[in-house]
């Protein structure tokens, strides 16, 4: 049996009600970052950090990433993922939204980030990173455990 390294995340989708459009997720076009650059994606999300819990990883990356503070997070499911099959490229992710922060969310990490947009639930902009774009229609249901690139 190949033993394998499991690498955590956490990604952090604020949210909003528009009032006219409708439910809005804020999320950035990624840039310069060698992964799915060109693509939609979280507007903060990054590795845990060794001896640190994913909970707090998120907070970290929403200040990191966004420049904003007492973000409220809200636990809404854990992603096991692989892709191609590959089990080197085990991933665990854990999601998280929020509706209140201190700050105004900003590009901070303008080498990673070319745009940040609040973009309606149901009418996501293309393309988005295809294990966000699961997660993302996934949102508001009893879902808590998700899987995505395996073959059963």
């Amino acid at each position: 049996m190949t033993s394998f390294v499991v690498v955590p995340a956490s990604y952090v989708y604020l949210l909003r009600d528009d009032a006219t459009r409708g439910p809005e997720v804020l999320l950035q076009l990624r840039s310069g970052t060698t992964y799915m650059d060109g693509h939609w994606a979280a507007a903060a999300a990054g590795h845990v950090e060794r001896g640190e819990t994913a909970f707090a990883a998120a907070q970290r990356e929403a200040t990191e990433e966004l420049g904003i503070t007492a973000v409220d997070l809200c636990f809404e499911f854990t992603m096991q993922r692989t892709q191609g099959g590959e089990p080197i490229d085990e991933r665990v992710d854990f999601f998280f939204t929020a509706r209140s922060w201190t700050g105004e969310p900003r590009i901070v990490e303008p080498d990673k980030c070319a745009e940040l947009r609040w973009c309606l639930l149901d009418d996501l902009p293309d393309p988005v990173v295809p294990h966000e774009a699961f997660a993302l229609s996934q949102l508001g249901t009893p879902h808590r455990y998700l899987t995505h690139g395996f073959h059963t």
